[in-house]
């Protein structure tokens, strides 16, 4: 006898909820890709795990990995900040940001300090990958300025992954290929009067 193990680990699982630590995690075709610890409670060692989606990640989350390009940017010197740099509060990225893309990130130092990866298109068609130095969050004297920003922009993204963990994904929605037919019992095919021959 099988037990399904889904209502056991799903997202709506009747035990209480582990403890997830993101370690890396890599977005490619819309597909999250994951390298993380879960503890079952907080006495139990960690056990690693490496997880490959097959799902496409919610757009909550690449809004969130969209939020860190500011931050590529400055850290790799790609960019330099002006007064319009910044996105607005509507978190739309202003148009100087469309040539680059975050795919992903690492944590290091136990979530204290993260390396940004990204790509910048370039003109000619190819990609530039680009890699940030890593940044502490426990510094008291911050070589990046925006370390308080890139923490908390970090939080919101390492949720959203973890709720990517939990099951949360685009859902699935198989549309019809053709209108629906008016009547239940309608030809699915058109009749094509074909003429006599006499």
């Amino acid at each position: 006898m099988t037990t399904p193990l889904l209502p056991i680990v799903g997202p709506d699982a009747p035990a209480p909820r582990s403890i997830i630590r993101i370690q890396k995690a890599r977005i490619k075709n819309q597909q999250l890709t994951c390298e993380f610890t879960e503890q079952r409670t907080d006495d139990a060692p960690p056990r690693a795990f490496t997880l490959a989606a097959q799902e496409q990640v919610h757009p909550d989350l690449l809004h969130g990995l969209a939020q860190l390009v500011p931050h590529l940017c400055l850290l790799t010197e790609q960019l330099t900040e002006t007064p319009t740099y910044w996105p607005d509060d509507t978190g739309t990225l202003p148009p100087h940001f469309e040539a680059f893309t975050l795919t992903g990130f690492s944590v290091g130092n136990g979530g204290r300090g993260v390396t940004l990866i990204g790509q910048r298109q370039l003109a000619g068609g190819k990609v530039l990958n680009l890699t940030s130095p890593y940044v502490s969050f426990d510094d008291e004297q911050p070589a990046y300025a925006y370390a308080g920003l890139l923490e908390s922009a970090l939080d919101a993204v390492l949720a959203e992954v973890e709720a990517a963990l939990r099951g949360k994904c685009t859902e699935y929605r198989q549309l019809d290929l053709f209108e629906p037919t008016a009547e239940p019992n309608a030809a699915l095919i058109p009749l094509i009067p074909v003429p006599a021959h006499a």
